[in-house]
This record gives C-alpha cells, sequence and structure tokens, in this order.
C-alpha cells in the first residue's frame, strides 16, 4: 500500500514562547514533504494578522505549500476580501474557507452587518477572484448547529457548488464515521475529495473538553482506555497506537489523504507518521 499524502494544521503563536514552539513544530515537520500545512484563524478573527505573518513565515522558510484559514467573523465583506488579496500577493494560493467560531464570550455565530452570511457566500467570493484554490470544512459526526447528518452533507455540498476543491473534516476516533459521512457524500453527488482530520490525542482531558465544544464523540471503550493508561503512565504510547491504528483503519478502506491536528505540538504527529511509513525524504549525497 503507497504512503498517504498528509498534511499539518498549525496555528499562529500569540507568545514568543508559542512562536518557538511553531517554529519547531514547522521544523520538524516540513522534511515529511506534506501536500499542505494549513493555519489557523483565532475564534473571533482575533489572529488576523498573526496568521499571515505565519502563514507566509513558514511558506517562505520551509519550502511547503501553506493554506491560510480565513473566516466570516467579525469582519465586512470588503475587509474579508483585502485579507485574501494579501495572500495572493504573498503568493498564497490556497485558503481554507470557513465560517468561523463565534467570538469569545458568545454563543452563536452572527454576521457582521456588512459581512459575509455563511461559508458559502465566502466560498462564492474567493471563487469569484480565481485566485485561489479554495478548501472548506466537514462535519462527519455532525456540526452542533446541524440539525441532522442529512444537513451536514446537504451544507457540504452547497459549499463545493459554490467553488470548493475539497473537504478537511473535524476530527473523529473510529473509522466508520468517516467511512458513513464519505458514503452519504457520494449518495449526495458530492466528487470532491474529503479528507480525513486526525487528532493525536496529546492531552486527554483537553481533548474531551474540545471534543464536546465541537460535536466529535469519544467512543466508551476510548475513554476507558485512557482512564486506565492515565492510572499507569501510559498515555503517550496509548495515543501513538490510537492515533496510528484509526490512520491504518482509512487507508484501508481506500482514503489516500490525512489531515493532522498538530496543536503545534509536534511529535506525536511525526511518530504517528513514521509508524505509517511515512519518513524523511534521505539524499544520498548527505550519506554517502
Amino acid at each position: 500500500m503507497p504512503a498517504p499524502r498528509i498534511s499539518f494544521e498549525f496555528f499562529p503563536p500569540k507568545t514568543l514562547e508559542a512562536s518557538f514552539q511553531l517554529w519547531e513544530t514547522a521544523q520538524m515537520l516540513a522534511p515529511l514533504k506534506p501536500n499542505f500545512v494549513s493555519v489557523t484563524y483565532g475564534a473571533g478573527g482575533t489572529t488576523r494578522k498573526l496568521t499571515h505573518e505565519a502563514v507566509t513565515t513558514i511558506g517562505a522558510h520551509y519550502g511547503v505549500n501553506v493554506a491560510a484559514h480565513l473566516t466570516c467573523v467579525e469582519a465586512t465583506k470588503a475587509e474579508t476580501l483585502e485579507i485574501a488579496n494579501a495572500y495572493a500577493e504573498a503568493r498564497v494560493t490556497e485558503i481554507v474557507a470557513l465560517r468561523g467560531d463565534a467570538p469569545k464570550g458568545t454563543e452563536t455565530f452572527t454576521a457582521h452587518p456588512e459581512g459575509f452570511a455563511s461559508s458559502v457566500e465566502l466560498i462564492e467570493a474567493l471563487a469569484d477572484t480565481g485566485k485561489f484554490k479554495i478548501r472548506v470544512g466537514a462535519y462527519p459526526e455532525s456540526h452542533p448547529e446541524a440539525a441532522d447528518m442529512a444537513a451536514n452533507v446537504d451544507w457540504l455540498k452547497r459549499k463545493i457548488d459554490a467553488g470548493a476543491s475539497s473537504a478537511i473534516t473535524q476530527f473523529f476516533f473510529e473509522a466508520e464515521s468517516f467511512f458513513r459521512f464519505r458514503d452519504a457524500c457520494v449518495k449526495a453527488g458530492i466528487d470532491a475529495p474529503i479528507i480525513p482530520g486526525i487528532l493525536p490525542i496529546i492531552s486527554w482531558d483537553g481533548t474531551k473538553r474540545f471534543a464536546q465544544s465541537c460535536g466529535a464523540r469519544i467512543p466508551g471503550w476510548l475513554a476507558e482506555a485512557f482512564t486506565a493508561a492515565q492510572r499507569d503512565g501510559r498515555e503517550e504510547l496509548l495515543a501513538t497506537v490510537v492515533a496510528t491504528e484509526l490512520c491504518d483503519n482509512l487507508l484501508q478502506g481506500g482514503v489516500e489523504d490525512l489531515h493532522f491536528y498538530t496543536l503545534n505540538r509536534p511529535t506525536l504527529t511525526r511518530d504517528v507518521c513514521f509508524a505509517l511509513g511515512i519518513v524523511p525524504e534521505v539524499s544520498l549525497q548527505n550519506v554517502a
């Protein structure tokens, strides 16, 4: 079985220490030759400038294709497209277009009076520029605001029809969740690639909070395994095994791309890639 194409998600740093962590992450993972890396937007659009700086710096210094996240939150249409144009001028050709989370302190997304009301509107505007390859989000276990899974599939189809070329899913912990969603998307006429999002479990307590906020289901067997692993001091080993097995099951089911949510903590993601047979390319000149 050929090695999968891989990609990584990073987030922009807000402190000097976080900056060092991001550059260490990029330096460790760039040699694995990812198809692309993406850089997130802070909740409520709070890291616009930091995201732009991280995107352009990673692209310039690590030789990887970088996709910038762009959201609809707390910005006019003109301001959002101005940010997109700045990416185009910096030779960034890929954007992950998202509606975005509600600003901190609020429970639901409210569109700016002069802004994009949804991710579909944002995608249409970006597609009209002709400057970008557009990726979007997808939810194999239902978006917290979606009525049901059928609504998730329908919304993804609208995003693809608006001009997106591929989708990256929210994380999940059982391959069957992805396969059911993929089958439903095919049945709905979606033929764009859907890339499964993988979250290596760096912190079990943090992962539980993250899953609750975004609607990702935690299987009972996983909770029991991590309770035992915490007691025995084997969390890191278990996290590596769980992520590797999930990826292997996806590959056995025909998946060709994997997107890793690194949380700017690269070691576990790197170890999973190694276990899947994805290793840095070595020049023969370097070992002669």
